[in-house]
C-alpha cells in the first residue's frame, strides 16, 4: 500500500512561479497550498500545518526570514528557501536559522521537485515498531558526541545540539569514521539525494555553522577538522 503524499506549503509573491511549481509538485502526486506573502501563510500555517514548505525570501507583508522564525516557535516543518543569484547572504543566514535547503532563481521545475524528495526523504519520522533495543543500538557515541538519528537527538558533552536535518546527517557521515577523510562530495552523497546538484560552497556553509554551533556549547570544540583541497574529517579521540 502506497504512502500517501506529503502537502506542500508554496509561498511566493510571483504568481507566475506559484503556479508553474504547483503544476510540477502536482504531477508527482503532492499536494499543495499556496499562498501570496508571509502573513497569510503563517496564519493557515498555525491552523492547518503542512509537510514541508516551500519560501520565497522577498516578500511583501512578512519575508521568507520572519516566515521561517515563526514557524520554527512551533513545529520542526522542514523548510526550503527560493533565493535569488545576488543573496547569498541572505541564503546562508536562512540556513543558519533552520532551513533545510535553498534553491536559487533562475531555476528548473526538475530541480526543485527532486530537492522536495530529497528533504522529505532525510526528514522521515521513525518507523514505528521499533524496539528500544533497536533504537539503542543505532545511538552514535564518539568521544562527548553522541548522535540519535532515531529522535534527531545530538548531545555534545550532555548539552543539547539543534540542528537541521542536513547537518545532522554531515555530522553523521563523519563520525561514522573517525579519521577517514570525506571529500565534499561524499558528503553531498551522504545529506542530499544523489541526483540533486549541490554547489561545494553549501557543503562548506553547513560544516561552518556545525562548528558554530557546537562552539556555543564548547568554545574548545575543534573534531571537525578541514583538509585542504580534499575535505574533512572527524578527530580521531
Amino acid at each position: 500500500m502506497m504512502k500517501e503524499k506529503s502537502t506542500i506549503a508554496l509561498v511566493d509573491d510571483e504568481r507566475n512561479i506559484l503556479t508553474s511549481l504547483r503544476m510540477a509538485l502536482e504531477a508527482e502526486g503532492y499536494k499543495v497550498r499556496t499562498y501570496n506573502d508571509g502573513v497569510s501563510a503563517l496564519e493557515a500555517l498555525t491552523e492547518d500545518p503542512a509537510d514541508l514548505g516551500i519560501f520565497d525570501i522577498k516578500m511583501p507583508r512578512m519575508d521568507g526570514m520572519e516566515l521561517l522564525r515563526r514557524v520554527r516557535q512551533r513545529s520542526d516543518m522542514p523548510v526550503i528557501f527560493l533565493t535569488s543569484k545576488d543573496e547569498e547572504i541572505d541564503e546562508l543566514f536562512g540556513l543558519k536559522m533552520g532551513a533545510d535547503d535553498y534553491v536559487a532563481k533562475p531555476f528548473s521545475q526538475r530541480l526543485v521537485v527532486e530537492r522536495v524528495k530529497a528533504v522529505l526523504r532525510r526528514f522521515q519520522p521513525k518507523e514505528p515498531g521499533a524496539t528500544p533495543e533497536v533504537e539503542a543500538a543505532r545511538v552514535l557515541e564518539r568521544g562527548k558526541l553522541k548522535l540519535d538519528p532515531e529522535r534527531h537527538n545530538c548531545h555534545w558533552d550532555n548539552k543539547p545540539v539543534t540542528l537541521t536535518v542536513t547537518e545532522f546527517l554531515i555530522l553523521q557521515a563523519l563520525a561514522q569514521r573517525p579519521g577517514v577523510v570525506k571529500t565534499r562530495d561524499a558528503l553531498m552523497d551522504a545529506a542530499y539525494d544523489d541526483q540533486v546538484y549541490v554547489d561545494d560552497r553549501t557543503i562548506d556553509s553547513h560544516i561552518k555553522r556545525l562548528r558554530k554551533k557546537f562552539k556555543q556549547v564548547d568554545d574548545n570544540f575543534d573534531v571537525i577538522e578541514t583538509l585542504y583541497g580534499v575535505g574533512y574529517r572527524f578527530k580521531e579521540a
